[in-house]
């Protein structure tokens, strides 16, 4: 019985959504100004990177071509040279362009309905929210409360929070609440309860997700947040193809921020670790454990979180190149009849204006030694993914997407 290993590239969008206007985006292009930016020389940082973008083994698997298809223009270094596997690329349905609708349709389930939104505005929480905190996380107050980028509001209010006990309550353009606090003054484990008391306040407003943001140092200048963050997200609002692999008596391998995403259902398996290159160490361990019929679900979040957010061209492209690197390691493990998607859950253009997510179409990039070469097109859902996964593996169908992969399984009548 084959097995599934399903990858997102946190934020490694392509461009081309056809409703990009409607979110501010038209024109974002994730990949492809990456790409030419790496052409003009802009890409380049000593110690780094240098050069063109160079990514042969996606490019192989038709990213290129998935992002030609998308936007009309092939990125400068990719390339129309797909050397195996089925390429794709898909159009989000869900109305967000936000990590849990970007997971939640890959796993076969949009979302249907409108996500919570705090005011730009100060103060930006409702004050019966803010009241509720302090109390019931006994605090002495907070600090903040207002949309702000992460690493800038650590380094404007870190020092204060660490010598009054109060922690940074904000939020950005997504839905979220999020907290950060001082792993050792404040404690991480009161930071993760004081986050659970925030995921049941926001609840009612539908808020996707509280975020727990640990930072360590003891100055501005040295303050840095670490990989303990950890999302409390609202759940799916259907059984996704976790579920149904669950329920079929199937692993399910959570890798990196994978199970708070989907805050905790449809997973038996978890594995984390500090940054893409050890979050690739543990999906190498996942596929290792992962027996007949069972599902691997990885995210690699460093390309959104520490470059598409910080707008960081250099950064963003060596981290692709270093993980394009390590492919060959996950193809030299894989069996005949397994089955690798990597895709992503939205776009972080950096080369764009603000600090936020882009509304872009995502590659859908497969690969088995059960599939012929060729491509599937463009796809008008994320969904489609998890029922290609879901039928790879002999899974109840759901009830958003279709299968793109069954005329491309060899020995397909069709």
């Amino acid at each position: 019985m084959p097995r599934a290993i399903l990858i997102v590239l946190d934020s490694v969008g392509i461009g081309g959504a056809p409703d990009a206007d409607k979110f501010g985006d038209e024109g974002a292009a994730t990949i492809g100004h990456i790409a030419e930016a790496c052409a003009a020389g802009k890409g380049d940082r000593d110690g780094l990177r240098a050069g063109p973008l160079t990514l042969p083994n996606l490019d192989g698997l038709g990213l290129g071509l998935a992002a030609e298809g998308a936007t009309g223009t092939l990125p400068p270094g990719l390339s129309r040279n797909q050397l195996g596997g089925v390429w794709a690329h898909a159009r989000e349905v869900s109305m967000g362009k936000d990590t849990p609708s970007g997971h939640w349709e890959i796993a076969g389930v949009p979302v249907p309905f409108e996500w919570g939104y705090f005011p730009d505005t100060e103060p930006t929480f409702p004050k019966e929210i803010t009241d509720a905190l302090i109390e019931r996380g006994n605090l002495p107050g907070i600090l903040g409360n207002r949309h702000a980028s992460g690493t800038a509001i650590i380094e404007e209010l870190g020092e204060e929070s660490i010598r009054t006990g109060k922690p940074i309550v904000y939020t950005s353009v997504d839905s979220v609440l999020q907290i950060a606090a001082h792993e050792t003054h404040f404690g991480l484990e009161r930071l993760y309860d004081l986050c659970k008391i925030a995921r049941e306040l926001v609840d009612p407003l539908n808020v996707g997700r509280a975020i727990a943001r640990p930072f360590v140092g003891e100055t501005a200048e040295t303050f840095e947040r670490t990989h303990n963050r950890r999302d409390f997200a609202m759940p799916p609002p259907e059984p996704t193809v976790l579920d149904r692999a669950v329920d079929a008596g199937r692993n399910v391998f959570a890798v990196g921020k994978i199970i708070d995403i989907f805050a905790g259902h449809g997973i038996t398996h978890k594995l984390k670790g500090p940054g893409n290159m050890k979050m690739f160490d543990k999906l190498l361990e996942a596929v290792e454990m992962a027996h007949d019929g069972d599902l691997v679900f990885a995210n690699f979040v460093d390309f959104d979180t520490d470059f598409g957010h910080r707008r960081d061209v250099p950064g963003y492209a060596g981290a692709l190149e270093a993980f394009d690197a390590r492919l060959p390691e996950l193809f030299a493990v894989l069996r005949d009849d397994d089955l690798v998607i990597l895709t992503a859950d939205h776009g972080n253009d950096p080369t764009w204006r603000g600090s936020d997510h882009t509304r872009e179409q995502v590659p859908v990039l497969c690969m088995s030694g059960q599939l012929m070469t060729g491509s599937a097109g463009a796809r008008s859902t994320f969904a489609d993914i998890g029922e290609s996964v879901a039928a790879w593996l002999g899974l109840a169908p759901g009830r958003h997407g279709t299968d793109f992969l069954k005329a491309a399984r060899r020995g397909s009548a069709s």
